[in-house]
This record gives structure tokens, C-alpha cells and sequence, in this order.
């Protein structure tokens, strides 16, 4: 087993891991840029070293940089997150050449599925189900045209080298072919040095499920149920549940066969997901493939009782998978959102600043994976996301009430989130009965919209009380105990007009 492990990346997936190799009796290197410096995962490691400056290109993407602190740290292996350099072929190579461990994929399976176009040719051959259309990229307007005609409108243009919606224009009619081709290498080529677009036939109103499987060194493959993603915003996820609502024990067993195969296809080793979209008559076709730990790996964590990260440590250091898939069994629901340092009210545009008040949930069913505090300066140069709010439950109700109950315990001062959308998708009747799609999301914002503009009212005032709630249970115990231990230097509320002074404040933050 590893002695040192390094986590080329930083918020609460570094500090995720972190706590891990602490768990299992490991020391942890964090890497930092000078914005970073008093971050989270900074302060949870054992050791932390400055990589250069905040844009990532000169941190957290400099290859030679972390390498570098891997070798004066004496760090055995590397593991990367998600994001940054997760998914990255040459960064994986460098690390076998450097003779430090990669904590993931080969880097020949990276490339075997980090092309779109050259993942769908592997699955044709491997008998896979795939989304019809082309599996190269297009060479003209006429291909395209003509692919179009035969499979039918609308169609999905999509970059080969894609992700997170980058490159993909939905087309509804011919005559919006041409214009969407060019926007769409356009923009595939600005976002990923690439421009090849392929096209497929849209799928209307499909889920976005996803199927995690481990692989170990020695040619065993399990999957771990599936992960319902349907709840996106400008195809990133929101909201995630584990399993999903739709899927029975059959459907999911012929689900996770059909990713094995396509993880056994790739030569693929350590933690993936298999991502499919699903059709209104529960037909699935493969997506694409993951190369990564995911961010909603912790739902998957909740309902199988794995630690997925520590498995991901033991697979790289040449253990066997300790269980075979007759051991899997799924127990309750669990579901995660995303919260996000942006602001609601100005198209959810990032939100930095520092934190000046934090109030974090817990109790029964919670669980936090966070790279924040109070005193916390949220930096604008990465991508916003603060934590990770996870409800568990026996089933899918109590899953539900619990993270709406947590939700109304969590309160972040000084920045903008997206606490108050989650409260809204929870108690939304679609959503409450499992009427899910990936546009669920975009309707039901347009919907508050015009309700908004109709009654001349902003939603989110209506929220304040919610949060005010929630702000003055905590505020007010915290404050009671403080006055018993306040010794007279004002250090805290010590009496029921400062209390009350002291939640009026907090209900003015609130209203902020």
C-alpha cells in the first residue's frame, strides 16, 4: 500500500480525498496556487506546496509543476479527482514515466474513450447500443444532410472532443443544418483544440442515467447500480439520485452488462462511468464513458456502503476487487445537490467572495462534502462549485424530506448560491413523482419565470423565511450557550436583547 499520496486538485473533491488517505493510514500532499493558498484542502493535508498562479494552465494543469512536488515530496502515487488533469491521456503517461502511480485509468484507455466519435466505433464492434447516427466525424454538408434525411429530424450535433454541452446544437429542421455545423465546430474548436462534430438522432425527452463500475488489475469487472442525472442546467448536472426511479432489478441488470462490456472493451481499470440515454419506452443506448471519478459518487457510496475512493487507492496499488458483482446489493435512496457559488437572479453568473457566515446542516440521512468555511474567500478563477448536500433514506420520501429539511438548515452569507433552486425542485410535483427528463429543469425555471413576471413578485424573497427559520434555530441555541459562557468581554449575545439584536442582523444577511 502507498505510503504518500499526492491530489492534483483542490475544494471538496481534494478534501474528499484527503480524508480518505487519512482513513486508511495515509499521508496527503495538497498542491495549491497562490489564490488557494488558505484553502480548505490546504489545511487538511499533511503537506501542501504552491504550484504558481491561479489560472490553471500555470497550477493545477502544469504537469511538469506537480510531478515536480510529487518527486520533492517523495509522494508513491497521484489522484487526480475529477476535472483538471483527470481525464488527461498525457498526464497519465507523464506519471508512468515519472514512475509515480496514477490513481485511475491507463492512458490507453483514456484515448480508447476520450474521443466520442472513436468510443462509438469501440461500442459498435463491441455489440453495444448506440444513439443512431455517425460514428466519424462529418466531412461536409452534404454527409451531413444526408445522414439527417435518413435517421430522421431533429438531430444532436455533437464536438468529438466535447463536454459540458460545449459543441452540441440541437437542429429541429433542415434549414437550420448548416448554420448549426459551423456554430458547432466553431465552438468545438475554440473549447477543445478540435473541431470534428458528429451527428445522432435527438433523443426527445431522454434520461440521463449512468452506471458506475470498478475494474481491478486483474480482469475483474463489477458495476455498482446506477445514478438517475436527468436534472441538468445547460447540460451540467444539478441533481442526482441513487438508483434510479425507473430502473428495476432487471433493466439494471442488463444496464450494468452492458457497461462491463464496454469497460472490458476499453481495457478499462479503477473507478468509470458508463453513461446512457434512455428513451420514453425505458429503451438505453450508450453516451459516453467517464474516465473519472465522478462528482455524485457519493450517492452510489450511500446505497452500496463502498467507499468508492478507497477502492480507487486499493486498485492502484494492485489489490483485487474484494467482492464479486453476487455481492452487490442495493440498499435505500440517496440524492445530491450541487451547490454552486452563483447568483440566481443574474443567470446564475459565479458568485466569488468571501464567506461571512456559514450555517451547514446535519442530523440524521446528511451528508456534506465541502471545501468551505466561514472566513473563506471563494476565489472567481475555478469552477464554482462550494460542496455537495447528499439526503439518504430507506426510500425515496424520506430521502427527500430529509435533504428538504437540511436544505432549510443551510445558509451561506456574503456570496450568491443556489441553495433556494433545490428547495423549489424538491417540493415540485414532477419532481416528487419521479417525472423526470433532461429539460425538467429549463421548464420548470421558465415556469417560475412567468409566474414571477405575472404576479409582479421575486421568488426568492419568498424563500427568506425558510432561511430565516432555519438561521435563527441554530443562531438562537448557539447563542443561548454563548451567554451562559460569555464572561462580560462581549465575545457573544449574553443577554435577550443582544440575542434578539443578533438574529435581527442574521435576518438582514438573510434578506441580502
Amino acid at each position: 500500500m502507498f505510503k504518500k499520496i499526492l491530489i492534483a486538485n483542490r475544494g471538496e473533491i481534494a478534501v474528499r480525498v484527503i480524508r480518505a488517505c487519512h482513513e486508511m493510514g495515509i499521508a496527503a500532499v495538497a498542491v495549491y496556487s497562490d489564490v488557494d493558498r488558505a484553502a480548505l484542502h490546504v489545511r487538511t493535508a499533511d503537506e501542501a506546496y504552491p504550484i504558481g498562479a491561479p489560472a490553471a494552465a500555470e497550477s493545477y494543469l502544469n504537469i511538469s509543476k506537480i510531478l515536480d512536488v510529487a518527486a520533492r515530496s517523495g509522494a508513491q502515487a497521484i489522484h487526480p479527482g475529477y476535472g483538471f488533469l483527470s481525464e488527461n491521456a498525457r498526464f497519465a503517461r507523464a506519471c508512468v514515466e515519472a514512475g509515480v502511480k496514477f490513481i485511475g485509468p491507463t492512458a490507453q484507455a483514456m484515448n480508447a474513450m476520450g474521443s466520442k466519435t472513436q468510443a462509438r466505433q469501440a461500442m459498435e464492434r463491441a455489440g453495444v447500443p448506440i444513439v443512431p447516427g455517425t460514428s466519424r466525424g462529418l466531412e461536409s454538408i452534404e454527409q451531413a444532410e444526408q445522414v439527417a434525411s435518413r435517421i430522421g429530424y431533429p438531430v444532436m450535433l455533437k464536438a468529438a472532443a466535447g463536454g459540458g454541452g460545449k459543441g452540441m446544437r440541437l437542429v429541429q429542421a433542415p434549414q437550420d443544418l448548416k448554420s448549426a455545423l459551423e456554430g458547432a465546430r466553431s465552438e468545438a474548436e475554440r473549447s477543445f483544440g478540435d473541431g470534428e462534430v458528429y451527428i445522432e438522432k435527438a433523443i426527445i425527452n431522454p434520461r440521463h442515467i449512468e452506471m458506475q463500475v470498478l475494474a481491478d488489475e486483474h480482469g475483474n469487472t463489477v458495476y455498482l447500480g446506477e445514478r438517475e442525472c436527468s436534472l441538468q442546467r445547460r447540460h451540467q448536472k444539478v441533481v442526482e439520485e441513487a438508483p434510479s426511479p425507473i430502473v428495476d432489478p432487471a433493466m439494471r441488470s442488463r444496464m450494468g452488462e452492458v457497461a462491463v462490456r464496454v469497460a472490458r472493451a476499453a481495457g478499462y481499470t479503477n473507478a468509470g462511468t458508463v453513461e446512457f440515454l434512455v428513451d420514453q419506452d425505458k429503451n438505453f443506448y450508450f453516451l459516453e464513458m467517464n474516465t473519472r471519478l465522478q462528482v455524485e459518487h457519493p450517492v452510489t457510496e450511500l446505497i452500496t456502503g463502498l467507499d468508492l475512493v478507497h477502492l480507487q487507492i486499493r486498485i492502484a496499488a494492485g489489490e483485487r476487487l474484494p467482492f464479486t458483482q453476487e455481492d452487490m446489493k442495493i440498499r435505500g435512496h440517496a440524492i445530491e445537490c450541487r451547490v454552486y457559488a452563483e447568483d440566481p437572479d443574474n443567470n446564475y453568473f459565479p458568485s466569488p467572495g468571501k464567506i461571512t457566515l456559514l450555517l451547514q446542516p446535519s442530523g440524521p440521512g446528511i451528508r456534506r462534502d465541502s471545501g468551505m468555511y466561514e472566513g473563506w474567500t471563494v476565489p472567481m478563477d475555478y469552477d464554482p462549485l462550494l460542496a455537495k448536500l447528499i439526503g439518504y433514506g430507506t426510500d425515496r420520501e424520506q430521502a427527500i424530506s430529509r435533504l428538504t429539511r437540511a436544505l432549510n438548515e443551510y445558509f451561506v452569507g456574503g456570496i450568491k448560491t443556489n441553495i433556494a433552486l433545490f428547495r423549489r425542485i424538491l417540493r415540485h410535483p414532477d419532481f416528487l413523482a419521479a417525472k423526470l427528463d433532461t429539460g425538467f429543469l429549463d421548464r420548470m425555471l421558465k415556469q417560475n419565470a412567468d409566474l414571477q413576471a405575472e404576479s409582479g413578485k421575486d421568488e426568492s424573497a419568498v424563500e427568506v423565511a425558510a432561511i430565516a427559520a432555519g438561521m435563527f434555530a441554530v443562531l438562537g441555541s448557539a447563542a443561548a450557550g454563548a451567554g451562559e459562557r460569555a464572561s462580560g468581554d462581549g465575545a457573544a449575545p449574553s443577554s435577550p436583547k443582544a440575542v434578539s439584536k443578533w438574529k435581527s442582523a442574521a435576518q438582514q444577511e438573510a434578506v441580502r
